[in-house]
């Protein structure tokens, strides 16, 4: 079991992940205090194998949660459904305490950039299912997956590699 967190390093590359439709696919509702994936043949966190290999080339590169698990169920729960590798990388999240009001309603692209502005990240790239809002600047650091093939899909996954290796050079 991880335990602590790593130090966010700004000139570090960092990865902006979100868990439905990234690392499984999207159908996924809390019920109760359980989280259940609603689409047969599936299972929760599928595809994080998938994300810890493409990363291992890259040990220096950090992980910022952005995913609504992180206001739904807390920081330590979300970062606990990963992998240990990929928990290792986790240094934040989009979403803490002390959001502004309203934080829920902004674009996932909206929220990154706050973060991004924030902790004054020089190089990142967000994977996400969400593609909505993201300005022309920055579209090229976004890998845009499909909601119910994530990284299972061959496309994003050859996108993320080529992304990785420009971003961590």
């Amino acid at each position: 079991m991880v335990t602590g967190i790593r130090q966010r390093e700004p000139k570090l590359p960092t990865l902006f992940l979100d868990f439905d439709g990234v690392l499984h696919p999207d159908e996924v509702y809390r019920v109760g205090e359980r989280i259940v994936l609603r689409m047969d043949g599936f299972s929760l966190f599928e595809w994080s194998e998938v994300l810890d290999e493409l990363l291992e080339p890259y040990p220096a590169l950090q992980i910022v949660l952005a995913t609504s698990w992180v206001r739904q169920l807390g920081f330590d729960v979300a970062r606990a459904y990963l992998p240990d590798s990929l928990q290792r990388r986790v240094v934040g999240a989009t979403w803490h305490e002390t959001v502004p009001r309203g934080w829920e309603k902004l674009t996932r692209y909206e929220q990154i950039q706050r973060n991004v502005a924030r902790h004054r990240h020089e190089r990142w790239l967000a994977v996400d299912d969400d593609g909505i809002g993201w300005s022309d600047e920055h579209r090229s650091n976004l890998v845009l997956t499909d909601s119910l093939l994530g990284l299972g899909a061959a496309s994003a996954q050859v996108e993320l590699r080529d992304k990785l290796a420009l971003l961590c050079r």
